[in-house]
C-alpha cells in the first residue's frame, strides 16, 4: 500500500505547536519539503489572531494540497464516535485516530466513515507508556502484547491500520499483512533527546521494521532549520526504502 509512495509522502510532521498562527508559520517554513501534517489535540483546541480554529486549519491545509492526519484519539459511546467520524470525513482529512480499546467503538467509527476516503487508525499503546503505566490501568499484558492484541481488534473491525511504536512494527506487520497501515511516532535520529517518549526508534529502523509512515514532531519543529531537518528525515526514509 505504501510501496509506490514518494519518501517525502511517508513523513508526517506533527504540528505540535501552541497556536494556529504558529502552525501556519511552520507550514510556510517547511514549504514543499513536507506534504503531510498531523493536527493533534493541542492545535484542535487552539485558535489564531484572525479567529481561525484548529479544525479550520485542517481545511486550510487540504486546500493547499496537503494531506492531514487528524489525531483526535476519539473514545466515547458508539453514537458519539460514529457522528464525530462523519464530521471528520466531511472535512476531507486523510487519517483519523480512534482509541483501539474495543470492537464496539471501532465498528462505530467504521460506520461513521461510510464510503468516504478517510482512513481509520487505532491507537494501540501510546509511545510514552511503560509496563508500569499499563499496570496502573489494570492491564497485565506487556506493551508489546497489548499492541498486538489491539492491532488484531483493529483489523477485525475494518480499520485501515494502527498507531504503534516502531519497536512493535515488525510483529504487527507479520500478524496483519502488507496492506495494513502502521503509522509510527516516537521517531528520533541517533543521539537525539527522547523527550517524554519511552519506545523510540530511528527512521531507518522503523521503516525496515514495517512502518508505513513515520510521525516526527519536536526534532523538526524545534530545529534551528526545520526545513533542513525535514529533508534529513526524508533522506533517511529514502535510504531505508532504496
Amino acid at each position: 500500500m505504501t510501496g509506490n509512495l514518494n519518501p517525502r509522502d511517508r513523513l508526517i510532521v506533527a504540528l505540535d505547536v501552541p497556536t494556529v498562527d504558529d502552525a501556519r508559520d511552520l507550514v510556510r517554513t517547511l514549504g514543499d519539503e513536507v506534504t503531510f501534517y498531523k493536527v493533534g489535540l493541542e492545535l484542535i483546541l487552539s485558535g489564531s489572531i484572525d479567529g481561525a480554529t484548529g479544525l479550520g486549519l485542517v481545511s486550510e491545509l487540504i486546500d493547499k494540497g496537503k494531506q492531514v492526519f487528524l489525531d483526535a484519539k476519539l473514545l466515547d459511546i458508539s453514537n458519539t464516535v460514529e457522528r464525530s467520524v462523519e464530521r471528520v470525513a466531511e472535512l476531507g482529512a486523510t487519517f483519523l485516530t480512534i482509541h483501539g480499546t474495543d470492537l464496539k467503538t471501532m465498528k462505530a467509527a467504521v460506520a461513521g466513515r461510510g464510503q468516504s476516503g478517510l482512513k481509520l487508525l487505532a491507537v494501540t499503546v501510546l509511545t510514552n507508556l511503560t509496563q508500569e503505566d499499563l499496570a496502573e490501568q489494570g492491564i497485565s499484558k506487556t506493551p508489546a502484547e497489548m499492541v498486538l492484541h489491539r492491532a488484531g481488534l483493529a483489523k477485525e473491525a475494518g480499520f485501515d491500520g494502527v498507531i504503534s511504536s516502531g519497536q512493535e512494527a515488525a510483529a504487527i506487520r507479520a500478524a496483519t499483512g502488507e496492506n495494513f497501515l502502521i503509522v509510527t511516532p516516537g521517531i528520533r535520529l541517533p543521539g537525539s533527546d527522547a523527550g517524554d517518549q519511552q519506545r523510540i526508534m530511528t527512521p531507518e529502523r522503523a521503516i525496515a521494521s514495517g512502518a508505513s509512515y513515520i510521525v516526527v514532531g519536536r526534532p523538526i519543529n524545534q530545529a534551528s532549520d526545520p526545513k533542513s531537518a525535514a529533508a534529513t528525515f526524508v533522506e533517511r526514509i529514502a535510504d531505508a526504502t532504496a
